[in-house]
């Protein structure tokens, strides 16, 4: 209990270094330009502490629990070494994980012209299906770039036909669905394949699981919007609380408690009884692992709990009144800068950030650090708020900023280590989790409804901006790490001199 104790100590600190900087900002911003309502400030630091934390019991749950079984059941799986069964495990773990994934709902309710199951059991068949193609990929050693090549082109055929309605919905979800709740499991079971694999390129091919998997939903959506040809997309919006004291922001958030219980419950659930029926029928752990998986789950379930009620209740709608209130300046073009220092400092409080960059520094042994994998994250995420908040304003296609960067990913992806594209791509699934779909998301939604625009071309196209950018930026850390790492290998490099260049008593090492 005591290391439990001083490790919730340890991400208690990580989480206030992760969301004080959001509180500063929008503290700055309600006592200078951006005037916010008694009620709805109070509602937002109340989300934040819940926010706070709940970011530190997940961080450990997950650390503790999703990782270590998402690593035995992938060394199992693989072990096994019969495809069909590993076929069919992978995309059963996929479909049941995409389903848990508590973002996947607001995606769901966003697209009002396909039935809700329709969508879900759509966008998890499509994570199913490319966890398959991600776990055969590593079996038999595919460069990751060249599925990258292959998928992406039909992505942007596809989208061509799809009414514009869906087009930026689509791209968003590849985004929200890899969450917190699939990325942690998901990149642990990556790990697993790997340890099976005895090559020198098998730390390389754990990572790339993330971003295969967020090709799934793209492609699903995209389909769906062909097959249901929707006419509009109808924005219902999001309802602005109106909290007059300390008794009805209590009774908003309690209101809302049960339903985060509730819907975090039936999302572990399917997970924790694939992982018993596995226990059972092949891992065979001991007692005292799986007590200390039992507690990570609980540690995980309270953290998800607590930090998507402190998100929807507290963060939306405060994210929603400032993107109306920065729009409806005298210059408007203020939310440019703001929102990019906003993007800049919210991907640190991405839940799965965490869990992905103490992945890479771990399996990496540090060659790649996780402080300059956030500066790298935070930088791009940072453009991307920038180029989203210019969408916002002009209504310029989403498709000018996703042809170009997507293509730029690419060509990188021929300059740079193997194992840089597969983190790149990975990071970009990673960054837009459950901050970028209740406070910047909102942000633009209530910046183009504001100026008058159409909130569902012009604001949706957030997440897909910021699962993009970091493409480029990881991939640019890359090609300095490479740099750096020839140039050091030139500097340490011993001249071989010839043997006339030795004096009698010189010592020749050989």
């Amino acid at each position: 209990m005591k290391l439990y104790q001083s490790k919730l100590l340890e991400k208690l600190r990580e989480s206030l270094e992760a969301v004080l900087p959001i509180i500063g900002i929008v503290l700055l911003l309600s006592f200078t330009i951006a005037p916010i309502p008694a009620g709805i400030l109070m509602a937002f630091l109340v989300g934040a502490i819940l926010l706070v934390v709940g970011m530190m019991f997940f961080t450990l749950g997950a650390e503790i629990a999703m990782t270590p079984m998402g690593e035995r059941i992938g060394t199992r799986i693989a072990g096994s070494r019969r495809l069909p069964f590993i076929v069919l495990l992978c995309f059963t773990l996929g479909f049941i994980i995409t389903v848990s994934e508590p973002d996947l709902q607001v995606l769901a309710e966003q697209v009002p012209s396909i039935p809700n199951n329709v969508l879900i059991s759509a966008v998890a068949a499509g994570v199913g299906i490319f966890l398959v193609v991600a776990v055969l990929r590593m079996l038999f050693g595919i460069a990751l770039y060249r599925l990258l090549f292959l998928f992406y082109p039909v992505i942007f055929i596809l989208a061509f036909f799809v009414p514009a309605d869906s087009l930026a919905v689509a791209f968003d979800s590849g985004g929200v669905t890899t969450g917190p709740m699939t990325v942690p499991f998901i990149m642990a079971l990556g790990v697993g394949f790997s340890a099976v694999r005895s090559d020198k390129y098998a730390e390389t091919d754990s990572f790339g699981l993330v971003a295969l998997c967020s090709i799934g939903p793209v492609l699903a959506v995209l389909l769906l919007g062909i097959l249901y040809r929707p006419e509009s997309g109808v924005y219902a919006g999001i309802h602005i609380p109106d909290v007059k004291d300390s008794i009805e922001l209590g009774r908003l958030f309690t209101a809302e408690l049960p339903l985060y219980i509730r819907e975090m419950l039936l999302s572990l659930l399917p997970i924790v009884v694939f992982f018993l029926v596995f226990q059972v029928l092949a891992l065979h752990l001991m007692k005292r692992t799986l007590v200390k998986i039992a507690i990570g789950i609980l540690y995980t379930y309270i953290g998800l709990v607590l930090f998507l009620t402190g998100a929807n209740v507290g963060f939306l709608p405060t994210g929603n009144y400032l993107g109306q209130v920065l729009a409806g300046l005298p210059n408007p073009f203020v939310l440019v800068p703001i929102g990019m220092v906003i993007g800049y400092f919210i991907v640190k409080a991405e839940p799965a950030v965490y869990v992905l960059m103490e992945q890479v520094e771990e399996l990496t042994s540090g060659a790649i650090p996780g402080k300059a994998m956030g500066l790298s994250l935070s930088c791009g995420v940072a453009v991307s708020l920038g180029l989203a908040m210019i969408r916002v304003l002009t209504g310029i296609s989403i498709f000018w900023f996703l042809i170009p960067g997507y293509a730029v990913s690419l060509l990188l992806a021929f300059r740079v280590p193997k194992i840089f594209t597969a983190i790149a791509f990975d990071s970009g699934g990673v960054a837009s989790g459950p901050m970028t779909a209740t406070f910047l998301l909102p942000l633009a939604q209530g910046a183009c409804e504001a100026i008058g625009g159409n909130v569902v071309t012009d604001a949706f196209g957030v997440v897909a901006m910021v699962a993009m950018t970091p493409l480029i930026t990881i991939q640019i850390l890359g090609a300095v790490y490479q740099h750096q790492e020839k140039k050091r290998q030139n500097e340490e490099a011993v001249p071989v001199l010839p043997l006339e260049a030795y004096g009698d008593m010189d010592i020749i090492e050989l």
